[in-house]
């Protein structure tokens, strides 16, 4: 056994299999054991590829010395540093040495605060003591309580603690006192660079230097060093640095600080060629690129396409103070508008230096903590955020009347419409409302008292489903109960948006039901019956492409009745059991039968009930069996008519109906379902063809198929279906003010009024029953004539609304990850361009349209007859 320890490794040279081997060990041990409060360490990732290279035995890593970097906020886990235990890290320092510790702590994050994660970026915050204006930084964990700050604050400060406030001083103004000193920093919405205030009663106290307790002093620096590749050392700070040197530790840091600036220079330098390039003609403002700080492309795709939206160019690069709703309750308190004019104007500023947009970035994470922190998010939500957040600050009405809308009453529909839309202006006057907001007409129909109610709704922006079809085709097992028919499969096609009477009358047509017949329609998993799908009104969107249904032809006249399901087993082996034996497991399809719960049932009328369902599955011709059977026919004939069946009671015990005919059945009044079990043996199963029972296919079946040329999806198809009238989900059922109920209403939406920026979302990011996944639909949208004149439903409008693209974002890449880009045509220049990040870079036209396409912003065209 190799020894661990650090007297152990210096005691002889282990061989790099071993180092590797202990290393596997210590962390492959610490996983699973991960806990709030566990401590992980950084290590630049460049040395530990090296480390491993040496411990797999491979020599070409260099071994020349390089220079520490700063740990700033741009560094990604996997690519500039990885996390190891912290068993791990002491482990790999007892045989090289090497330093400064840079550990971490683990939280828990998530709504549901039950996700582990490494805090590698503690919040930064500085600290302005009143009134004698000294500051400090220092770093604490978002998850450390207002009473630690407290602490910490007086402890740097060398102030009483009770002669102490702090303050959120959130825009250097006095936000809210932060008296709570058992909530955490991240219950109070303390964000990254947020300033502090600390209110003394006297002015005692100063900044100290060196507050190591702290993590940081004035400098505000930490150092990720890279290792020396002496020896493979760890880290490349000698371990013979004395402990409390802080002069040296002072120098490395400030050595820190100037490689950085050295680097961002670097950066500039090299990137600002790929912009200078771009053109040089007429006005060239416009094509400054943003630097992706830690996946940040979510909101720079978002940010260009808004700053390249020539009515907001316009509004934010002139006088809009005197717009800014400063007191509106639903607002930013004008906090965002002025952060988003701000970048705006650096955007639209002379010069190609690419720039990080950290003061906004902080803003954004100040009143949407959703969009905090630094991992990749929905560039359309934050989207939606910006251009309602943006609104709310530049609301021009001050003080919101309060309007009840009125109730259509069948007047018609220009004069309702014109009504709902000056009551939402009465209340809603922006520069976001002027360009972006439309109104579409939104009719609910009753399905029961068939009640219809018009409203005139405003949006933003459409969300766009990419369904290349309207209908859906969806395959059903039939049995017949009255044993005149075998199972068979039946292929329909009902409405894609339809709902479950859509099915069931369709099944009907398809199986020419008699008369007096129904179908009755079930979910099947696991042999068993999962639901029974009886609501008619029930979309048919909740019947998955890989689920199993059943439909079951019953008699339509019974009335009070219950449900007999027969279910199939057969004996399999058990799993260890030594012997062989085997159980009975359930399998195929089970079969149901409607029973009158006034009539008198034995035992021998489920013999026969039984004998019937299976009788068209009953082999014609015997077959041949090696055994003798000595019984005579007469027996055989007697014996395979009493099926081995068990009937489950109330008590949940099975009851043997194969024995005593006469015996009356009592069916559990609990239930409207009976369970009924039957047992397939091996001799049972050669008299039946019981493969239709084995095979039930899914409701769709995805396989190979062949390479033909089909239309590509329209964009027009999108928006026909958006506009299709469809039920309403389950959780969004619609209360009826006639039947004085909650129904499952059918809506229709219809476009009313346009507005001069259309932005539309094509809906990419779909969910199902078992997982979230992206949709790489290529959809074909218009850049030039994008014609909506038909769709818009009031025909007193008779201009043209036709439109032109001009700025849209890409998504590249899976759920939860991918990047960002945006496409956007500079219209002075007629030219579109690549926004990547920080690089820029001209395309063609004809490279615009891609199945990346995600937002897409249109401009209404000026014609002669809409008058614009």
């Amino acid at each position: 056994m190799v020894d661990v320890s650090a007297k152990g490794a210096s005691s002889r040279e282990l061989s790099p299999e071993e180092e590797m081997q202990i290393i596997h060990s210590t962390s492959m041990a610490a996983e699973p054991l991960t806990k709030v409060g566990d401590t992980f360490c950084l290590i630049s990732r460049r040395w530990w590829e090296k480390w491993i290279s040496y411990v797999t035995q491979n020599k070409t890593a260099s071994t020349n010395s390089t220079m520490g970097i700063e740990l700033h906020d741009t560094l990604v886990e996997h690519t500039d540093y990885i996390l190891v235990p912290e068993e791990t890290w002491n482990q790999l320092c007892s045989w090289y040495g090497g330093g400064p510790k840079l550990d971490r702590k683990v939280i828990s994050c998530g709504q549901s605060q039950t996700e582990l994660s490494v805090e590698v970026y503690p919040l930064r915050l500085r600290l302005h003591l009143m009134p004698k204006g000294d500051q400090c930084a220092i770093r604490i964990s978002k998850k450390e309580t207002i009473g630690t700050l407290h602490k910490k604050a007086c402890e740097i400060f060398q102030l009483n603690s009770e002669q102490v406030s702090i303050w959120d001083y959130y825009s250097h103004r006095k936000h809210a006192l932060m008296n709570d000193l058992d909530k955490t920093l991240d219950d109070a919405n303390i964000q990254m660079d947020q300033d502090i205030l600390v209110e003394a009663i006297d002015n005692g106290g100063g900044c100290t230097n060196d507050v190591q307790e702290n993590g940081f002093a004035k400098n505000e620096s930490t150092g990720l060093v890279e290792p020396s590749k002496t020896n493979y050392p760890i880290l490349s700070a000698s371990k013979n640095l004395p402990k409390n040197n802080n002069s040296e530790l002072s120098q490395l840091q400030n050595l820190s600080s100037a490689i950085k600036e050295s680097e961002d220079k670097t950066q500039t330098q090299t990137q600002t060629p790929v912009s200078v390039g771009v053109s040089t003609r007429g006005s060239s403002g416009g094509l400054t690129g943003l630097l992706n700080f830690g996946n940040t492309c979510f909101m720079n795709s978002a940010i260009q396409c808004l700053v390249h939206t020539p009515e907001f160019a316009r509004y934010f690069r002139e006088d809009y103070n005197q717009e800014i709703n400063w007191h509106n309750p639903l607002g930013m308190v004008g906090e965002l508008a002025l952060a988003f004019g701000e970048l705006l104007r650096k955007l639209w500023a002379p010069g190609r230096t690419p720039f990080a947009p950290r003061q906004f970035k902080a803003k954004l994470a100040r009143f949407a903590p959703q969009f905090s922190g630094y991992n990749q998010h929905d560039s359309q939500e934050l989207l939606a955020f910006l251009l309602d957040g943006l609104h709310e600050d530049l609301n021009r009405v001050k003080h919101k009347p309060y309007i009840k809308s009125r109730d259509a009453d069948g007047r018609p529909d220009e004069e309702v419409a014109d009504e709902y839309w000056a009551n939402h202006i009465a209340r809603n006057d922006s520069i976001i409302v002027d360009v972006c907001q439309g109104q579409y007409k939104s009719t609910l129909v009753c399905p029961v008292c068939e009640k219809i109610s018009v409203t005139f709704d405003p949006f933003m922006y459409l969300s766009l489903p990419l369904q290349s079809t309207t209908t859906r085709t969806m395959s059903v097992t039939v049995f017949s109960c009255d044993g005149s028919a075998v199972p068979t499969t039946v292929t329909v096609t009902v409405p894609k948006q339809g709902r479950c009477k859509d099915l069931i009358q369709a099944l009907s047509t398809a199986c020419a039901l008699k008369n007096n017949e129904k179908v009755f329609l079930v979910e099947i998993r696991n042999h068993l019956i999962h639901r029974f799908l009886e609501d008619p009104l029930m979309s048919l969107s909740s019947i998955k492409d890989d689920d199993h249904l059943s439909a079951y032809k019953i008699p339509k006249s019974m009335k009070n009745t219950k449900f007999l399901q027969l279910i199939h087993r057969r004996q399999e082996l058990e799993t260890g059991n030594a012997r062989g034996t085997t159980g009975w497991k359930a399998y195929g399809t089970p079969l149901v039968f409607p029973i009158s719960c006034d009539a008198t049932i034995t035992r021998g009328d489920i013999q026969l009930i039984v004998h019937t369902m299976l009788s068209p599955m009953l082999r014609t011709e015997p077959v041949s069996n090696s055994e003798p059977d000595d019984d005579s026919d007469s027996k055989t004939e007697s014996e395979s008519r009493k099926l081995p069946l068990k009937l489950v009671d109330g008590n949940n015990a099975c009851i043997d109906l194969s024995v005593g005919e006469e015996r009356t059945v009592r069916f559990p009044s609990s239930s409207m379902s009976i369970l009924l079990f039957i047992d397939w043996s091996p001799k049972l199963l050669k008299k039946y063809q019981t493969h239709y029972l084995e095979k039930l296919p899914e409701v769709y079946k995805y396989g190979p198929t062949k390479k033909t040329r089909t239309e590509p999806l329209s964009l027009y198809t999108c928006l026909e279906a958006f506009l299709r009238e469809e039920p309403l989900v389950p959780e969004d059922m619609w209360y009826c003010p006639q039947c004085k109920e909650r129904r499952q209403a059918s809506k229709k939406l219809d476009l009313w009024r346009l507005p001069e920026v259309l932005v539309i979302h094509l809906k990419r990011f779909s969910y199902s029953r078992s997982m979230k996944h992206k949709l790489e639909t290529f959809v074909n949208f218009p850049i030039h004539d994008f014609d909506l004149t038909k769709y818009v439903a009031n025909k007193n409008n008779s201009s043209r609304q036709v439109y032109e693209l001009y700025a849209l974002t890409n998504h590249y890449g899976g759920m939860g990850s991918g990047h960002y880009t945006a496409y956007i045509k500079l219209i002075d220049e007629n030219r579109w361009y690549n926004f990547d990040d920080s690089h820029i870079s001209a395309i063609n036209e004809d490279d615009v349209k891609s199945n990346a396409a995600y937002v897409l912003f249109y401009r209404r065209v000026k014609t002669d007859d809409n008058g614009s």
